[in-house]
C-alpha cells in the first residue's frame, strides 16, 4: 500500500504530462484561431472576387 502512494504522489509532481496537456491546448486555440480568420476572410475574398467579375461582364 505504501508503495501504492509513494506512485500517486510521483505522479502528482511529475510536470511532463501538464507540458503535453499545455501544448494541446495552445495548438487548439491556434487552429481555432486561424479557422475563425480564414473562415471570414474567404467570404470577403469570395465577395470581392464575384464583384469584380460581375463588374468585368
Amino acid at each position: 500500500m505504501d508503495k501504492f502512494i509513494s506512485s500517486i504522489k510521483s505522479f502528482a509532481k511529475d510536470e511532463e504530462g501538464l507540458t503535453v496537456v499545455e501544448y494541446v491546448i495552445g495548438a487548439a486555440l491556434l487552429v481555432g484561431g486561424l479557422t475563425f480568420i480564414f473562415d471570414n476572410l474567404g467570404s470577403k475574398l469570395s465577395t470581392s472576387l464575384n464583384n469584380t467579375i460581375d463588374n468585368i461582364s
